[in-house]
């Protein structure tokens, strides 16, 4: 059943709603519409000019707009009278094909036509900074292994409490938050949904995340790559498919036992060839998965302060160990260790939808199981692919990998790509300090 919106905000005591989309670079856009208008806004959508945000369309586009799903609607606990709603972007009666919310839910129904339904959980890790985003917020956060610093993580106990709390009136089943590896840095860890709650859920949480922290005088960052020398953010994705969506879920298609290097760990025929799309395509994900230029300051970091990355350089997979691009940390599961902070809520579980289809219909295979530590033996491994050294190397795989493309919509493609190169041509133009320093005495 439609949740009316004119009632919801009756009930509720709502005052204004945030009708919210995701742009292609992972900017969060909202029209804030008072309640008294929502009626009309729930059955036109709320306008916007799409050239004004991240899309590809010029000034001469008709308004595009955002008509909000009621199934996403969330009140803001810290600010009960505003409620936010994930809005599906429309342009003359039709789809904008290269929203990201709406690559999502054509790859859903492509999915759920071939009996998969795919349900994902996300680790998205953060850090907490000054204001001016330049120092750690916490100076007394400075031990060399800082990761579950039982001292550290109550310093900070007032925003990660509420933040924690708000998830749980939300009934999101929060389960557990600690500190991080970097100084500055925490995870907070909710129960795995079908994807499109997650997506939506994953958007809600950054703008949570930001605005709770700005309430306690700080600022929270998921720039994959903050802070020089310490680890990075990552967004790992917990995937697994089921034979229903929500509640209805029963079976655990992915789940399975036997020979094999996939059996062995509890992955069955469906999650091994899901699991070969993602590696079969796992380059060119990363155009999606990790999409600035910082990201790649975490994908192919030297070792941390701590001692390690816990990211990824090469397209290997194994059992339950961190060192890899994707673990198999139990049967009927698999981790994708690969997304950072960067990632787009919805481009990460449309890509993750699209490669493991992509792996399914050829019955890809993962390839070999390494169960080394890549850390410390990773050189031995000589015939396993690198993953990305810079963002321009990732958006050429993406390019090459017509397959992918075509699964994610060639009108998203081409715009995701257009406007990547665009933002790469601005990074290589900037006149840095760098240069600078190597160069004038040359």
């Amino acid at each position: 059943m439609t949740t009316d919106l004119a009632a919801f905000a009756k009930e509720k005591g709502v005052k204004y709603f945030m009708i919210s989309f995701t742009d292609l670079f992972g900017g969060q856009r909202a029209k804030l519409v008072p309640a008294q208008a929502i009626a009309d806004m729930q059955e036109d959508g709320a306008g916007f000019a799409g050239f004004a945000t991240w899309l590809d369309m010029t000034p001469a586009h008709p308004d595009m707009l955002a008509v909000p799903d009621p199934s996403s609607v969330i009140q803001l606990p810290w600010k009960p009278e505003v409620a936010w709603v994930a809005g599906n972007c429309v342009m003359e009666d039709k789809d904008v094909a290269q929203a990201p919310r709406n690559v999502l839910r054509r790859l859903i129904d492509e999915a759920a036509s071939e009996g998969l339904h795919v349900k994902t959980g996300i680790e998205a890790e953060f850090f907490l900074l000054t204001p001016d985003g330049e120092q750690i917020s916490d100076p007394f956060d400075t031990a060399e292994k800082p990761c579950y610093d039982q001292q550290a993580v109550m310093r900070r106990y007032d925003v990660v409490r509420e933040i924690c709390d708000y998830m749980l009136e939300l009934g999101w089943g929060p389960y557990q938050n600690d500190h991080e590896d970097a100084n500055g840095q925490f995870e907070m860890n909710w129960e795995f949904d079908d994807v499109l709650r997650t997506a939506d859920k994953h958007s809600f949480f950054k703008f949570m995340t930001k605005s709770v922290a700005e309430k306690h005088g700080l600022r929270a960052t998921f720039m994959p790559k903050p802070v020089e020398g310490l680890t990075g953010n990552g967004c790992h994705a917990h995937i697994s498919v089921w034979d229903a969506p929500g509640d209805a879920a029963k079976i655990n298609v992915f789940a399975g036992d036997g020979d094999g290097p996939t059996g062995e760990v509890g992955l069955g025929e469906q999650g091994k060839h899901f699991l070969g799309g993602i590696m079969k395509h796992a380059s060119a994900l990363a155009a999606i998965t990790n999409p600035t230029v910082n990201s790649y300051k975490r994908i192919n970091a030297p070792r941390t302060m701590s001692g390690a990355t816990w990211a990824p350089n090469t397209v290997t997979w194994t059992g339950n160990n961190r060192t890899h691009m994707v673990r198999v940390p139990g049967p009927g599961r698999f981790e994708l260790r690969l997304p950072d902070g960067a990632t787009n809520p919805y481009l990460l579980q449309a890509v993750i939808i699209a490669a493991g289809l992509s792996g399914i219909r050829s019955k890809a295979d993962p390839g070999r199981r390494y169960d080394i530590d890549m850390y410390a033996e990773g050189h031995t491994v000589t015939d396993a692919p690198k993953l990305p050294l810079n963002m321009l190397d990732a958006l050429r795989d993406y390019d090459k990998d017509t397959e992918l493309k075509a699964m994610m919509g060639q009108e998203f493609s081409s715009a995701f790509l257009k406007m990547k190169h665009q933002e790469w041509n601005s990074f290589v133009s900037h006149f840095s300090r760098w240069e600078k320093e190597h160069t004038l005495d040359i």
